[in-house]
């Protein structure tokens, strides 16, 4: 009689379109992890990153993915969901947190991941958050990672039975060179992910969040995957 065979474990994995999640959802396939993609139609300004997430979850192979609706754009509040408003390029200033924040986002986020994981019995929750090279937004960084695993402990019938799935962001205390070089050794398709605020065929190159990526890829030894120098995926 054959041996039955042990079903690999389940990851959501949330699945913005830019790089970080997509190492991060490729770490957890690596570590054998059967990993669901889950991303979210905001409001944001533009489609680029949602297209960005459908041919990420394609080229790693995710078992499942899912982006639902979620309109942040409708009371505002950031320059990623009001056209109105500048995306920030003048780069970083220490303490500030940029008008690219959008409030209450990973809140809302992670709690529909959650929801998701415990409909398909998944052990983690995976983040592509960082709080390193970005602007400390308040929704990334480790303290609140902590709050919202011992809220999710006690808000789910899985976590109250201590089966739970457990917030899982290994990126977040990486460099973006250190993020780089980690998808370039796992495989990611860099060229298809979108990290630029704006919309376009290509990225702009110079918004804050064009710039640290550029920077790490050139640090890592890849300019060619710069802005200006990528493929359109």
């Amino acid at each position: 009689m054959a041996a039955a065979t042990t079903a690999p474990p389940t990851a959501v994995a949330l699945l913005s379109g830019g790089l970080d999640s997509a190492t991060a959802a490729a770490l957890a396939r690596e570590q054998g992890m059967r990993v669901i993609g889950l991303s979210f139609d905001y409001g944001q300004r533009h489609r680029r990153e949602l297209q960005a997430a459908t041919a990420v979850a394609e080229a790693l192979g995710l078992a499942e993915h899912h982006t639902i609706a979620v309109n942040l754009a409708a009371w505002g509040g950031s320059s990623l969901t009001d056209a109105a408003l500048p995306v920030p390029s003048a780069g970083l200033q220490e303490g500030v947190i940029p008008s690219t924040y959008v409030p209450g986002r990973n809140t809302v986020f992670i709690a529909l991941g959650l929801s998701l994981a415990e409909a398909r019995g998944a052990e983690r929750l995976v983040l592509g958050v960082n709080a390193v090279d970005y602007s400390g937004y308040p929704d990334c960084r480790p303290d609140y990672l902590d709050a919202f695993q011992r809220l999710a402990d006690l808000a789910s019938r899985a976590g109250r039975e201590g089966r739970g799935a457990r917030l899982w962001a290994p990126l977040v205390q990486w460099s973006k060179t250190r993020i780089v070089q980690e998808a370039l050794r796992l495989g990611v398709p860099i060229a298809a992910t979108w990290s630029c605020y704006s919309g376009g065929e290509r990225p702009c190159g110079v918004c804050d969040s064009c710039r640290i990526r550029d920077a790490a890829l050139i640090e890592a030894g890849r300019p060619d995957l710069a802005s200006g120098s990528s493929p359109v995926p």
